[in-house]
């Protein structure tokens, strides 16, 4: 991991483009010693986003599970299509 002043990395952004992008490795920006933003190649941004969204989706399965052990009920297929306005 590299950390970059904003003003260092204005004067060669597309130096710091391209070693996050070759890299891998996100390139911190920081100002007044403080990170306050990422260079990070979009690729990796992208399996990023999805791994969070996937996680996400695995804690709200568990936590209905949950509900459902719990005593929780279960809302019909066909009212659940009438309120999306597909019935």
């Amino acid at each position: 991991m590299t950390d970059m002043s904003v003003t260092e990395a204005r004067a060669k952004l597309a130096d710091v483009v391209d070693a996050a992008r070759v890299g891998h490795d996100p390139i911190y920006l920081t100002r007044r010693g403080r990170r306050v933003a990422a260079v990070i190649d979009a690729d990796d941004l992208d399996r990023l986003i999805a791994a969070a969204q996937d996680a996400a989706d695995l804690a709200a399965v568990r936590a209905t599970r949950e509900e459902l052990q719990a005593g929780g009920t279960t809302i019909p297929w066909a009212e659940v299509k009438a309120d999306l306005g597909l019935a």
